[in-house]
């Protein structure tokens, strides 16, 4: 926490971070935390216009965080499921169960029975949205959680993305 916290007063923010843990350990948690620091960074700590882009972030309502995370073609959802399909629930899933393991996650969804994975379709989607100027003028972030579940084409969609993204983006 301090070497993020660190690097970020310097200014020195690399373009991507690798979080790693048992499950339960606040890994995502953590990027959560991280992501709403360097959303928040452009205004100044205690204004107004800080406190409201923490608390859109806090309730994972700002417009430049993005998710990524492994899901599966549902009842609602019968083809080409991409995690924008299931933001509500993921809003929910992590109000919740802020750390909630992968198994947590498909009983949340209702698809335990199922393989949920990270595919191309998620991997255009991402591209697409990280393509566009942040919305707030500050820094674009994408968590992608549970990276593991990705499958080769959209691991090999996002290598560039991920060695070189946009400009302020994490």
């Amino acid at each position: 926490k301090s070497h993020l916290q660190t690097s970020m007063a310097h200014g020195r923010i690399p373009h991507a971070q690798l979080f790693v843990g048992d499950a339960g350990s606040g890994v995502l948690a953590t990027a959560l935390a991280y992501a709403t620091q360097l959303l928040c960074l452009h205004h100044e700590k205690g204004s107004e216009a800080f406190r409201k882009c923490e608390e859109k972030a806090l309730k994972l309502h700002h417009p430049d965080l993005h998710f990524v995370y492994p899901v599966a073609n549902t009842q609602e959802i019968k083809s080409g499921a991409v995690s924008s399909n299931f933001l509500t629930s993921w809003r929910e899933f992590l109000n919740t169960s802020p750390y909630g393991s992968l198994f947590d996650w498909y009983t949340h969804l209702g698809i335990e029975n199922k393989q949920g994975k990270i595919g191309k379709d998620e991997a255009n989607d991402l591209i697409k949205k990280l393509s566009l100027k942040p919305y707030e003028g500050g820094w674009k972030c994408a968590i992608i959680w549970m990276a593991e579940k990705m499958n080769s084409s959209a691991t090999n969609r996002l290598l560039k993305l991920i060695e070189e993204p946009p400009k302020n983006t994490v």
